[in-house]
């Protein structure tokens, strides 16, 4: 073979192997993608918020909606404190010097802040749930189950009321 014959095959060599590396890649990002959305959907208790809700009458629906970002709107303070002296920790624990007993106590503010607010989230949502029918309660009853994925999509929404 001449000079330039393997030149272009060598060419044709590098392109395909390219080729098939972003094809290889690209097919393990989406059957983890795939993979992910399944495990998502078979945990329980895991419904969106707005699916949770969606089984409601509108005026249900808008009520325990206000009801719920009036909630996280009050729990916004405890968990912005939480963050807040977490960050402090973090950044105490990479000085040059580590004052271990204060990011210690740092961290136990940072998880009392954070216990005050799920408190107080969990509280609002059983008073919710009191005014509400048999039904619209046993409807309603994954926000219990959830962690603070729904609070902080509510936290999200009153945050930016305009931007939809």
């Amino acid at each position: 073979m001449s000079e330039r014959g393997l030149k272009i095959a060598l060419a044709v060599s590098v392109a395909l192997n390219v080729f098939a590396l972003a094809g290889g890649g690209a097919f393990l990002i989406s059957r983890q993608q795939v993979e992910r959305k399944v495990e998502d959907q078979v945990r329980p208790g895991r419904r969106p918020f707005d699916a949770v809700l969606a089984d409601l009458d509108p005026a249900t629906r808008r009520s325990v909606r206000q009801q719920m970002r009036q909630a996280a709107l009050a729990a916004r303070p405890d968990f912005e404190a939480a963050r807040a002296a977490r960050r402090q920790a973090t950044e105490l624990a990479g000085a040059p010097t580590m004052d271990a007993a204060r990011v210690r106590a740092l961290l136990e503010q940072s998880r009392e802040a954070e216990m005050r607010g799920r408190g107080r989230l969990e509280g609002d949502a059983v008073d919710i749930l009191a005014g509400l029918s048999v039904e619209e309660r046993k409807a309603l009853t994954p926000i219990l189950a959830r962690k603070s994925d729904h609070r902080r999509a509510v936290a999200r929404e009153d945050a930016a009321p305009h931007a939809r």
